[in-house]
């Protein structure tokens, strides 16, 4: 008995070997491009630094100043504010793909289009939402003045910049419907034949088969979209750089303009590290609380 314990006991050892050999490079990679950035952000966030003069050791005074500064509260309300979308693109995402998943003609030309935004480069979907946000030549405002509708400012309102943020993220809602579709075609057909033996409508089906067995798509999507929210970078940059009246002075912006435009790369870096905490708690809350809605197939 000593001897199948210790067989197997080398055996999986030597698969765990296996394992570690095979993600060496991208272990090697995360350590170098990931940890270490990480690890040297930590260290400079206790720093005085502005790259034209060597760091100075000033422990918590990065921290303390994050505290009274206001410019940290606008762009941490405005960030927190932006994750509204986050709900929307999740149901947005998931009722393209229950309408994609429908055995259709030119299914698969549907779903290239999309999808097909998502992967986009940033900037040029910044300057094409530009033009679309326009308040005299823009798309949309030009649709609502033919139905007597005044559009909005859009860009140039502080009341109306971070809803045309929340619009233009849509845009990008198709990465998340083809991990839906995934998820859907993946449903055995076997248990929607009995819900229609038993009587249930298209919603009971929704509701008690589809929603249930989604639940941990739902989860990998809405960490990634939190955690995506949170950074918004280049659309911000190019289309407004934070303004009106830094009504859109995203996070990770104000993280920018003080390490690249102040040069301020110490209280950059402790800004960073607040960024990378609140994340950090936000997903551990996600995880934690999903054991109350997930459900795992027996």
């Amino acid at each position: 008995m000593g001897k199948v314990v210790t067989k197997k006991s080398s055996y999986y050892r030597w698969r765990a070997r296996e394992g570690y050999l095979f993600i060496l490079p991208w272990l090697i990679g995360f350590c170098v491009f990931m940890g270490g950035p990480i690890v040297a952000a930590f260290l400079m966030g206790f720093t005085d630094w502005s790259m034209f003069k060597p760091p100075g050791f000033v422990g918590v005074a990065n921290y303390l100043k994050i505290v009274q500064d206001s410019f940290f509260w606008q762009s941490l309300k405005v960030t927190c504010i932006y994750l509204l979308n986050v709900p929307i693109n999740l149901a947005l995402g998931l009722f393209l793909a229950l309408l994609l998943n429908q055995n259709i003609r030119g299914q698969g030309i549907y779903r290239t289009i999309f999808y097909l935004p998502s992967v986009t480069s940033g900037v040029a979907v910044a300057i094409l939402w530009l033009w679309i946000f326009m308040p005299d030549i823009g798309l949309i405002n030009n649709l609502l003045s033919k139905v007597g509708i005044e559009g909005p400012l859009w860009l140039m309102s502080e009341r109306w910049v971070i809803p045309a943020f929340i619009i233009l993220s849509m845009w990008s809602v198709g990465g998340m419907m083809l991990i839906y579709l995934g998820g859907l075609q993946g449903i055995p057909t076997s248990l929607y034949e009995a819900a229609i033996m038993d009587g249930a409508n298209f919603w009971k089906k929704f509701l008690h088969i589809t929603l249930p067995i989604l639940t941990p798509i739902l989860l990998f999507n809405l960490i990634m979209s939190v955690i995506g929210s949170f950074q918004i970078f280049t659309t911000v940059f190019i289309m407004t750089r934070g303004g009106p009246n830094y009504g859109s002075l995203f996070y990770v912006l104000y993280i920018y303009f003080n390490a690249f435009e102040w040069f301020k790369l110490g209280y950059a870096s402790a800004l960073a590290i607040i960024l990378f905490l609140i994340i950090l708690g936000a997903t551990v809350f996600i995880f934690r609380s999903s054991a109350k809605w997930m459900y795992y197939e027996k």
